[in-house]
């Protein structure tokens, strides 16, 4: 008996270090053996009254049903040589038993590493000579070592249906292995239950990895070997940004979605990385820069045509013209209607409309200055033919200051036959050079 003390001090101690888990589904075999003791004192726990072999005297075999529940097979042997008294007999004992055993854990919670169950069932015992079959109930409770073996303690009490064989009570001690469960890739998941049976991974994600350790199993992990959060679906947000780095063309910098995760300093729409002018607006087509205005006309060096010369948008950053050229050609088609009557420097009738229309122009460019050139045919004497043709541009000009245009933005000349138009071997040839043309000088 004191070995079966030491066997029950043995086991207490295995439950306070044992934390594997019980037979279940996953590990649906237990195959067991031992020592078997027999009592058939009326006094229970009497040391005196245990009969036992010094040997292995108790194997068993069982298989989990469902929900708590499994069978048991057992065949067992002892020695019986204390009856009534010590050494009054010497009988052969031996039994073999059914027994459905049920997981108490199924009551108080998994333990795990402890793994209690009551039992009830019945089988056929013999002693010496004489046997019957008999109702077999108790509890007992395995600890285990590690997932496949443990150590099992049982005690039960025999009631019979005759009177062959007395009441007894019947306990064991012995060594038990769990094994059936099939684990292909070794995670301690079994693969009834592991949802990636091939690729060894963690019990919380049932049996399926975590390669990087974040928390987010792999196939849930858009980056599965670079440890993330969860809010970015398992990869890294650098710089707290909110933009997973995968997705972040600035990782080490805070930016916005709308600029794939690039800060934008001065908001003009370029990213600072690309601009060149970080802290001040300017469009992307000058890197992010404002455009110059190098003479400060308001008018952009991009749009303007003279850049280093002051000038106005009208004219795409040059100087205001004096005059437009559709003006300058409206004078000179003016110019061409002002007839003179013949050898003289009076206006034939109807010019004073042409002339008219020519100071509505110059009114309107009052920073334009004019020559008015007078020019007559070859008829006569070329000296005659110069006066003739100055006192023509004249009285061009003193019309136009009689009416208004101010003498010092005009300058009369002759030039006689100077600058033929057209030929003066014709009568037509000869009109058309004797003539005003009025031009600007500025």
């Amino acid at each position: 008996m004191k070995h079966l003390k030491i066997a029950v001090i043995a086991l207490f101690a295995l439950v306070a270090v044992s934390n594997v888990s019980a037979q279940d589904e996953n590990n649906p075999y237990v195959a067991g053996f031992g020592i078997n003791v027999v009592d058939f004192s009326p006094y229970p726990g009497d040391d005196a009254y245990w009969n036992f072999l010094p040997s292995i005297s108790r194997i068993s075999g069982e298989k989990y049903l469902d929900k708590g529940f499994s069978l048991q097979l057992a065949g067992s042997l002892s020695e019986i040589t204390t009856l009534n008294s010590p050494d009054d007999v010497d009988f052969l004992y031996y039994s073999i038993d059914a027994i459905v055993k049920y997981d108490l854990n199924m009551l108080i919670g998994d333990t795990g590493w402890f793994d209690p169950y009551a039992f009830l069932g019945g089988g056929y015992v013999s002693v010496d000579d004489s046997g019957e079959g008999m109702i077999h109930a108790g509890l007992g409770f395995n600890t285990w070592f590690n997932d496949n073996l443990g150590l099992n303690f049982q005690l039960g009490f025999k009631e019979g249906f005759s009177d062959e064989v007395d009441t007894h009570s019947q306990g064991s001690v012995g060594i038990v292995v769990k094994f059936g469960g099939k684990d292909s890739d070794n995670d301690g998941v079994y693969d009834k239950f592991d949802a990636c049976p091939e690729v060894a991974g963690l019990a919380e994600f049932n049996g399926c990895p975590d390669a990087d350790g974040d928390g987010i199993k792999d196939s849930d992990d858009a980056c599965p070997n670079t440890p993330g959060l969860a809010a970015m679906n398992g990869c890294p947000d650098a710089d707290g940004d909110g933009i997973a780095d995968k997705d972040d063309m600035c990782p080490n910098e805070k930016g916005t979605k709308a600029n794939n995760g690039c800060p934008d300093t001065d908001g003009d729409g370029v990213v600072d990385k690309d601009d060149k002018c970080a802290s001040v607006a300017g469009p992307a087509a000058n890197a992010g820069c404002p455009w110059p205005d190098t003479d400060g006309d308001g008018v952009l060096d991009k749009d303007d045509k003279c850049p280093n010369e002051a000038g106005v948008a009208s004219e795409m950053g040059c100087p205001e013209k004096v005059i437009t050229e559709a003006a300058k050609m409206g004078v000179d088609t003016f110019a061409k209607a002002i007839l003179f009557n013949s050898n003289r420097s009076s206006f034939k009738s109807g010019v004073s409309k042409q002339l008219d229309g020519m100071i509505e122009i110059m009114n309107n460019f009052p920073k334009a200055n004019f020559i008015i050139k007078g020019y007559t045919d070859n008829t006569g004497a070329a000296s005659y033919n110069l006066k003739l043709s100055e006192r023509r541009a004249n009285a061009v000009m003193k019309y136009l200051t009689k009416n208004g245009i101010d003498a010092a933005r005009l300058t009369a000349e002759g030039f006689g036959v100077d600058s033929p138009i057209a030929s003066n071997s014709t009568r037509e040839g000869r009109a058309q050079n004797r003539r005003v043309e009025v031009k600007v000088t500025n």
